[in-house]
């Protein structure tokens, strides 16, 4: 039977992750709090004066930052701050939507960008949705088993938070879930329409804990599969909670 394994939301984009015990999936909505701000740089595209999606090349991302990806998260959803770890960095907590104290993060992660690379400018936030990767909000499912047939391929264990993904689901077969695109799939109360497979960059090649690019994921993925994938893309259809342990199952 197909479990729920994990939950995570991301509440800035490259920017930290946080795990959770439940959540309530809205219709035609990202994973609540998922990637609700993204961080700019100085070519950024973004027009805070006419919030709309821009593609993520408009934002502070691991692709080109590899530090960011040892940030973790916590967000107190009812005095609206954010709290980032960092092993080297330490801690910093914000109010995002001040940009008086956004600011205070700023430069707390200015010292993960390379002097060479593009610098962190300000936070940018949609009011309508989540800064996804994809045009469309979308939430994103995993399974232990395609990692686990990753990990198996490099011959030692994986992060699975290299993957950024929202819902990790036990009990499938490896790569099951890229059967799944066209279909629903019921997860908890909710149900999720599959779209597309999400093809991988080199954020993944970055360790979760240093931020040091120490695994070539997308030549793993390439020569033992021969596709970048691993996960996919899903808009919510009807909305519901899902916790961990839900079953899960395509409708």
């Amino acid at each position: 039977m197909t479990r729920v394994a994990a939950l995570w939301r991301h509440p800035i984009k490259s920017h930290g992750r946080e795990p959770l015990g439940q959540v309530t999936l809205i219709p035609d909505q990202t994973l609540p709090w998922d990637r609700v701000w993204a961080v700019m740089h100085e070519a950024s595209k973004f027009d805070a004066d006419a919030p709309e999606w821009v593609p993520c090349a408009n934002f502070m991302i691991g692709t080109g930052t590899p530090g960011l990806a040892g940030i973790w998260a916590t967000l107190d959803e009812v005095a609206g701050k954010i709290t980032l770890r960092h092993d080297v960095l330490g801690e910093v907590s914000f109010d995002p939507d001040d940009s008086s104290d956004a600011a205070k993060f700023i430069d707390w992660v200015r010292p993960l960008c390379p002097p060479d690379k593009r610098q962190p400018t300000g936070l940018a936030k949609v009011p309508t949705r989540g800064i996804t990767d994809t045009d469309y909000p979308s939430v994103s499912i995993m399974t232990t088993a395609s990692h686990e047939a990753v990990a198996d391929r490099l011959g030692y264990p994986l992060e699975v938070e290299r993957w950024r993904g929202n819902i990790w689901l036990d009990g499938t077969a490896a790569w099951e879930e890229m059967t799944w695109v066209g279909k629903d799939v019921q997860i908890g109360d909710a149900v999720l329409q599959v779209v597309e497979p999400i093809q991988r960059c080199k954020h993944t090649m970055a360790n979760p804990h240093t931020g040091e690019r120490d695994v070539d994921t997308l030549s793993v993925l390439r020569d033992g599969w021969n596709h970048q994938d691993f996960g996919v893309y899903a808009k919510v259809i009807k909305g519901g909670k899902i916790a961990l342990n839900d079953t899960a199952k395509v409708i």
